[in-house]
């Protein structure tokens, strides 16, 4: 690896040959069927938690493997070569959207109770943020957490929650002082099965099948004062702060997906005849092939620039909303060319590119649309 380096050594390249490994033995086998059913075996986090995938940079108290970034950065490249982005997404939330509120904001009591099992892939977690009328504008939620007695009662609903029929452990933004907007919200710890919260209904995507996203309910939901998450009132800026781990990890899912279904293409060309002349020899292919390649390459430095600023700490808004903006949309548009040159058979199911094509879509609008990124740039910018 060119980069090894510069972000890489030696126990990274045995942790991808690691991942990789279980990714080809047991997801990519099982990719289709997955599709099919709209669902993930839960044992699929059960092997994952037994070799270590699902705390990679958690305290090893709570049985996580206390590595950096640039290990995150290993296992969601190999992760997104399952060739099911769905359940790429539901692991990444798994790991790097939901557990990290926990493993920086929760009490050793919580982590104990909550972060070592889904370390281990015992329970599946979720994050629930997203409202029907609150995207990307995390301050305008409207789900209220109302403190009675020994406990905070919950009202409200959520959507396009990933992992919402699978996870066991959710940890949901509510508003716990609705005077004092995105200073008034904390996080609670709420578990399936507590009274008042319903899986209202699945959602049916565009793509990316193989994960369940749904609607969540809280009618009345009382959750114990003690599974409060961080400080109250100091949900908002949880939120903020891990936003940058959730969209690094989407760029990395991005431009390796990306990757994936550029070699699919190239061994489509070098066999593809037309015109009595393999398609991969004409002069238009190579070019369309050249550009997919650059823009790869180039989403791949961009994130891999913004990792290295993470792990030195370093302060990297920026650089990380560059990364997911320009690796969400550079991922779009390799979706489209490989695609067009598979012709016919690129719009068929049963090819990745098909696949593919639909599941990134999703990757400009989740974790914050491209156009919130480019505000962010912006702002930064001008200041």
């Amino acid at each position: 690896m060119k980069d090894r380096g510069y972000l890489f050594a030696d126990e990274h390249d045995l942790f991808r040959s690691a991942v990789r490994s279980f990714v080809e033995r047991e997801m990519v086998p099982r990719a289709d069927e997955w599709e099919a059913r709209g669902a993930v075996d839960r044992e699929l986090y059960q092997k994952m938690g037994a070799l270590g995938f699902l705390g990679i940079r958690y305290p090893a108290e709570y049985g996580g493997a206390e590595q950096d970034i640039s290990m995150t950065v290993v296992f969601a490249e190999e992760l997104a070569r399952c060739r099911a982005h769905g359940v790429t997404s539901g692991v990444l939330v798994h790991t790097d959207m939901a557990s990290p509120h926990l493993a920086r904001a929760g009490t050793h009591v919580q982590k104990q109770q909550y972060l070592r099992p889904l370390i281990s892939g015992e329970r599946i977690c979720a994050i629930a943020v997203t409202e029907p009328g609150a995207g990307s504008d995390v301050a305008s939620l409207r789900t209220q957490a109302r403190r009675a007695g020994d406990a905070f009662v919950l009202d409200g609903a959520k959507t396009f929650i990933t992992n919402a029929l699978s996870a066991d452990t959710f940890v949901v933004a509510a508003k716990s002082d609705p005077a004092a907007g995105h200073r008034g919200i904390s996080l609670f710890i709420v578990e399936k099965g507590t009274p008042g919260f319903t899986v209202a209904r699945k959602l049916n995507k565009l793509g990316q099948h193989s994960g369940d996203t749904g609607e969540l309910v809280f009618a009345s939901c009382a959750v114990p004062a003690a599974n409060l998450l961080g400080e109250l009132h100091r949900g908002f800026y949880a939120i903020m702060q891990n936003f940058q781990d959730e969209r690094l990890v989407i760029a990395i899912a991005c431009y390796s997906g990306a990757q994936q279904v550029l070699e699919d293409t190239l061994r489509y060309v070098r066999e593809r005849e037309m015109f009595g002349a393999k398609l991969g020899d004409l002069q238009v292919t190579k070019h369309r092939l050249a550009q997919m390649a650059t823009e790869i390459e180039a989403g791949r430095q961009l994130t891999y620039h913004a990792a290295w600023l993470y792990a030195q700490r370093i302060e990297c808004l920026s650089e990380v909303s560059m990364s997911k903006a320009f690796c969400a949309e550079m991922a779009n548009r390799v979706a489209y060319q490989a695609l067009q040159l598979h012709g016919g058979y690129g719009y068929i199911q049963g090819y990745f590119v098909e696949r593919f094509y639909r599941d990134v879509r999703v990757y400009s609008i989740a974790g914050g649309a491209t156009e919130v990124m480019y505000e962010i740039i912006g702002k930064g910018l001008s200041s």
